[in-house]
């Protein structure tokens, strides 16, 4: 071969990979650290980049995305010296490639060794109990110290959190216990206010209801009591207005006497003093007729025994006539009767005193 041809050959390939070495094409979000005869030169951006072949060389690449770090769990002992194990989460970005590959040696566990011994410090000055609910304080103070310890690292802390606090197994007991015995008392103070509230509620409608029916009884009462009044002053209009005499007056009064013995509950019932004074009217009203003598009361009652439970009745179709006569006979027939069955009645039931009276209107 031509020693000439084999020299552009080999011109041709060294300058392929002089092009090939100068050139350098660094992705988006990574930054490569330049080194030139060993000593930092710059930083690439992303994109296309020209390096010098052969002297310049990469010396670390580095992506500055947001990054996550969750370390293992550690040991920690708290005020009341109880030990507890707590693993963190590490939310962390690169903001200077040169100081986090010239600064320190392995910024990983530059902050994994910062955050155990902050955290041991922040705890060791907390009891369990605000260990367990102080975690936004925790948080806040270990990232104020990550953030600015790393800083000159080129490593900026955005967020720390305390993934997990777990307690001995005997603390869990002793907490699970304390919690159940606080839900039972809520519990039973819930209950309690609520049978209280219903108890409440229960006196407050049965006291609206006893004044309710109160308040219904005495419009009754008071409607009652006005109905009775209405009629009592229709009836007084009603005798005034008709003119009624003593004669009328008097077998009224007779009249109601054996309606005081129907009930069933009446095992007794008194004559009014006022007997004797009306059936004396009522004989005088009608003198045409001859009164009946004691011995012919007694004989009619022995004769018949069953008018002992006879009760004088006004005739259904009998109504109050205007005309004075007219009502005057009808009330001495029936007055008569009344008289009739009376003394039947007295003698039947054997009082010592009714015959005497008996005899008395009869003599009169």
């Amino acid at each position: 071969m031509d020693p000439v041809v084999v020299l552009a050959l080999v011109a041709a390939i060294v300058v392929v990979f002089l092009v090939a070495s100068s050139v350098r094409i660094v992705p988006q979000a990574r930054r490569y650290n330049i080194e030139r005869f060993g000593r930092y030169r710059r930083t690439l951006q992303p994109g296309l980049n020209l390096v010098v072949p052969v002297a310049d060389r990469i010396n670390t690449k580095l992506d500055v995305r947001e990054q996550v770090y969750s370390s293992d769990p550690r040991p920690v002992i708290t005020e009341d010296n109880l030990v507890v194990n707590i693993d963190t989460v590490l939310y962390y970005q690169i903001t200077d490639p040169r100081s986090a590959a010239y600064e320190v040696a392995d910024y990983l566990q530059a902050i994994d060794q910062l955050t155990v011994t902050t955290l041991r410090n922040v705890i060791g000055s907390m009891d369990l109990e605000e260990t367990l609910t102080s975690r936004e304080e925790i948080n806040s103070r270990l990232r104020a110290v990550l953030d600015d310890a790393t800083g000159k690292w080129g490593i900026r802390v955005n967020r720390v959190e305390i993934k997990a606090i777990d307690p001995p197994h005997t603390i869990k007991e002793a907490m699970e216990k304390q919690m159940r015995a606080e839900r039972d008392k809520r519990a039973a103070i819930l209950h309690a206010e609520g049978e209280r509230q219903a108890k409440i509620l229960t006196a407050e409608g049965t006291k609206q209801k006893d004044i309710l029916e109160a308040q219904g009884t005495q419009q009754a009462m008071i409607l009652r009591a006005d109905g009775e009044a209405k009629a009592v002053e229709l009836v007084f209009q009603a005798v005034h207005r008709n003119n009624a005499d003593a004669k009328i007056l008097a077998y009224k009064y007779l009249e109601t006497l054996p309606h005081l013995a129907n009930s069933d509950n009446n095992t007794f019932w008194v004559i009014p003093g006022e007997l004797t004074e009306a059936i004396r009217t009522v004989t005088r009203a009608f003198g045409d007729q001859p009164p009946a003598q004691p011995e012919e009361a007694a004989g009619a009652g022995a004769d018949h025994p069953s008018d002992e439970d006879r009760t004088p009745e006004l005739d259904a179709g009998w109504t109050a006539s205007f005309d004075a006569a007219a009502a005057a006979d009808e009330a001495g027939k029936q007055a008569a009767a009344a008289v009739s069955d009376a003394k039947a009645e007295a003698e039947a039931a054997k009082s010592p005193q009714t015959p005497r009276r008996a005899q008395t209107s009869g003599e009169d």
